[in-house]
């Protein structure tokens, strides 16, 4: 069973993402449901050195709107919150050890 507040592999570099890019949870949220991918987010980032880009949050929210036809996300939460949850459910689901199924034998 994972420690508390272990992050898994695969969602490291959303959390690197969005303190790269100064993004809110909800604009990492809107990035994940679009299924882009937080390593390719610099080449969209760069709008300093081409100006006529318009900056990575805006953009995220213009794609996420003309896809889903709403400005965010239903349910907003943290990644930190969401792997929490999954892990307080994961060990719930989990049937305790009881001590009949301990059977020593002979």
């Amino acid at each position: 069973m994972p420690k508390p507040g272990f992050i898994p592999a695969k969602l490291r570099p959303w959390i690197e993402a969005r303190q790269r890019f100064r993004l809110s949870h909800a604009q990492v949220q809107m990035a994940r449901e679009l299924g882009m991918n937080p390593k390719k987010l610099g080449g969209m980032a760069n709008h300093r050195q081409e100006p006529w880009k318009v900056p990575l949050p805006q953009f995220l929210e213009q794609c996420y709107e003309k896809q889903f036809r709403r400005t965010q996300p239903i349910d907003v939460r943290s990644i930190e919150e969401k792997e929490a949850e999954r892990c307080a459910r994961k060990s719930s689901d989990r049937p305790e050890p009881s001590a009949e199924s301990t059977d020593a034998g002979p």
